[in-house]
């Protein structure tokens, strides 16, 4: 089994990245004849929906690419963030925010796309999406014709784990190590249903895709038997629990565990043997968006090569953008995690957009799994509530019996 794991280079990436200087935006050059200053005097704000910790803030001399948007175009941003693509998708349809710009993943754009909920983007606003976005990263499958989505950024799953608490010789074991009964009360997992059922499907040989009811089941089943060893399902809380020891292992994105290790230099990663999860993370505008060119400008913004490569060195995830990989340092540019060979890279897959019977029997059976009672007392509740119930009809039986009595 392939094993991808070296302390030593995992910590040099970390310093490479979050160490990396962005030069200031302003000494740069934008695209010729693109004029990002035509809105400064509209009084716009943008209303920008992210994942958690996914841009250049200005933390650790890095760009604040907000600051630097709004300072170039005028425009205002209201950025806030979410931690996966099941909250985003059920705000959004539950019409609970007004967003210009919003980062889903891949299969979570194309079932947004097909639900109408996306706009088609007008390229003639996002001259850098030609100029830059690698081929690679077009034509997918959750946007076959490249209408709702600009690539953003790209990653893989991994397995993080704390090498003072985690025996080197156990990360041979690939997604094993997550049912690892050696590690119970030590193990984090994902808090969402995809990534969940993404790591299942292949812990029994299958893939990350379900393609029925029964593989759902049979994913359902190989997570409620991990339940016992769970310490908590989490999304951004794993950078406290892992970056304070809390835990021992957890799954988690490339980009993100660069950024635990080097808050922990205990903290190691590893790609398991089996595959995983390859995704792409896009820049997408909702169904009805009320500043849809600003927005389309942000977006080309995004694309600016030296604001590219200021995310990119900042939170540490893989770039589509073909002129911010040239700029990279060797060290990441080269990074075995961040950039794996073709050998790798042909274990791993893409999520899907599931049909609807898919998703509705995923959505029931993460219940289940959430809701299971891995000690073995899920009788308990049940069996309470047939006996209030039946003391309940006692005390009525015995009233009514003292009635009659008294009538008689």
């Amino acid at each position: 089994m392939k094993k991808w794991s070296t302390r030593a280079a995992t910590a040099l990436l970390a310093a490479v990245c979050l160490s990396a200087g962005a030069p200031a935006f302003a000494e740069t050059q934008v695209d010729d004849g693109y004029d990002y200053t035509r809105f400064a005097d509209d009084n716009i704000t943008l209303n920008v929906y992210n994942w958690g910790e996914y841009i250049s803030d200005g933390s650790e001399d890095t760009l604040d690419v907000v600051a630097e948007f709004e300072a170039l175009t005028g425009i205002r941003v209201n950025y806030t963030t979410f931690d996966t693509n099941e909250s985003l998708y059920a705000k959004l349809k539950s019409g609970g925010g007004a967003y210009d710009v919003i980062i889903p993943s891949d299969y979570m754009i194309g079932k947004m796309a097909n639900e109408g909920m996306l706009e088609e983007l007008d390229f003639s606003n996002i001259p850098n999406y030609d100029k830059y976005i690698g081929d690679a990263y077009k034509n997918q499958s959750y946007d076959p014709e490249n209408k709702y989505s600009v690539p953003y950024m790209w990653g893989l799953v991994c397995v993080i784990y704390n090498t003072t608490m985690v025996d080197e010789g156990d990360t041979s074991t690939g997604w094993g190590i997550l049912w690892d009964e050696k590690y119970a009360g030590q193990i984090l997992m994902f808090n969402n249903s995809r990534d969940a059922f993404a790591i299942a499907g292949k812990m029994l040989g299958g893939s990350l895709n379900p393609s029925s009811v029964d593989e759902v089941e049979a994913s359902a089943e190989k997570l409620k038997q991990q339940k016992s060893v769970v310490q908590a399902y989490v999304m951004d809380e794993i950078f406290d629990k892992m970056g304070g020891g809390e835990a021992a292992v957890a799954p988690y994105y490339v980009g993100d565990g660069i950024t635990m290790m080097d808050d922990n230099p205990d903290l190691a990663m590893y790609l398991p043997g089996e595959g995983t999860n390859i995704y792409i993370d896009a820049m997408c505008i909702p169904k009805g968006a009320r500043n849809k060119e600003a927005a389309e400008m942000f977006i080309n913004f995004m694309c600016e090569t030296q604001i590219a490569l200021a995310n990119v060195e900042a939170i540490c995830y893989s770039t589509p953008h073909t002129a911010a990989l040239e700029l990279l340092d060797e060290e990441m540019r080269d990074n075995e995690f961040m950039y794996p060979d073709d050998d790798y890279l042909a274990l791993c897959e893409t999520m899907s957009v599931l049909p609807d019977e898919i998703n509705s029997a995923m959505d029931a059976a993460w219940s289940s799994v959430r809701s299971y009672d891995a000690t073995g007392n899920a009788w308990i509740m049940p069996l309470l509530l047939v006996v209030m119930l039946a003391l309940a009809i006692f005390g009525f039986v015995r009233k009514a019996i003292r009635r009659r009595k008294r009538d008689y």
